[in-house]
Parts: structure tokens; sequence; C-alpha cells
């Protein structure tokens, strides 16, 4: 609806009229009205600000309610609620488990998780 023409707004070819932002909102969008039952987000957040990060990852759990879903992404705040996460350097997998399980292993996943606390 923040569009010139809000749901009427044409759009073009690759979505050239689009800024990157909204371009990552829009395919959001269209996978929470798929009835896809697997879903790949590939850095789905990343040329959102970390408010309108916020705002969507309210509505990623109802996104991936029964679904498979792989989550590619470097902020970690991503794959927080996920039920395994694997923290691959150079293509190989160094640490697998969830947020909980990584955290008390104390490796990469535990330190690049502090140094981001440490920012915020």
């Amino acid at each position: 609806m923040n569009l010139e023409h809000g749901y009427d707004t044409l759009l073009e070819h690759d979505g050239a009229n689009l800024s990157q932002c909204q371009r990552q909102l829009l395919n959001i969008a269209r996978a929470a009205i798929s009835r896809a039952p697997i879903l790949i987000l590939d850095e789905a957040t990343s040329s959102v600000d970390t408010r309108t990060e916020r705002h969507i990852e309210e509505g990623m759990d109802a996104l991936m309610k029964d679904r498979t879903t792989f989550v590619i992404a470097h902020r970690l705040s991503t794959v927080r609620k996920s039920n395994a996460i694997m923290v691959l350097e150079k293509g190989r997998i160094i640490e697998r488990g969830n947020h909980e399980e990584l955290l008390a292993a104390g490796g990469r996943y535990a330190n690049l998780y502090h140094e981001i606390a440490q920012l915020d």
C-alpha cells in the first residue's frame, strides 16, 4: 500500500521499479500466500532495516507453520527460533544444533551471538 498507486502499481520486468527492500517484502508476501510445502528463504531480510526485520519476524512463525523451511542468513536473529541451525565455514558445516545448544557449546555461533549482543 505504500507504493505510489498502492495495489494498482504496475511492476516492471523483475520489479525494476521497486527498491531492493520492496522486492524482498513483496517476495515474502508471495511466500506467505503460497501453499508451497517447502520454502527456501535466502537472506530474506537482508535489504530491510532492523525495525522492519522485527516486524517480519513476528509473521515468520505463521509463514513457516506446517512447512519445511530452509533459512539461509547471516543475521542470527533470523535463525534463532529454528529447530536446527548449521554454521558453515568455507562450505563445510562446523557446528549444528538449535540456538540454545549452539550457545552452550561456546563455538563460532556463540561467539558471533555475543559479539552482536555487545553491539546492541
